[in-house]
């Protein structure tokens, strides 16, 4: 029987993890995740979808009603690619790290009103 692999690989690998940084990681330019997710909360429309597949990455940011990306290692790639392909509008991107600050201060830039319905902790809108 052949193996498409030398299976001895099992015995000469460390069973224990490197304390350090190992320069994979995705701020030094490793491979690990090459793209951060991004959600385009001025599109967002508050479904909750993505927050429901993987929600160690995404949480419904209360004072707005919309999504937002809290952690970027919070979910498997996959997991995350999947909410990705649930969002109905499109509003969640892989983006490169690098990114992340200049979408920031786009979105902080924006008015936005929150949706949903009105809660204590959320701005209400007046009625003219």
């Amino acid at each position: 029987m052949t193996f498409p692999f030398d299976p001895s690989v099992a015995y000469r690998a460390s069973a224990v993890e490197p304390d350090g940084p190992t320069g994979s990681e995705p701020v030094l330019g490793g491979a690990l995740r090459e793209k951060a997710v991004w959600v385009d909360e001025a599109v967002c429309i508050g479904c909750r979808y993505c927050s429901h597949v993987a929600s160690n990455t995404f949480v419904i940011e209360p004072s707005l009603g919309r999504s937002r990306a809290i952690r970027q290692d919070g979910d498997s790639t996959s997991c995350i690619q999947e909410a990705i392909e649930t969002c109905p509008v499109d509003c969640i991107h892989w983006v490169g790290f690098e990114e992340l600050d200049g979408l920031r201060e786009r979105l902080e830039g924006m008015e936005m009103l929150p949706l949903g319905l009105p809660s204590p902790s959320r701005h209400r809108r007046q009625k003219f």
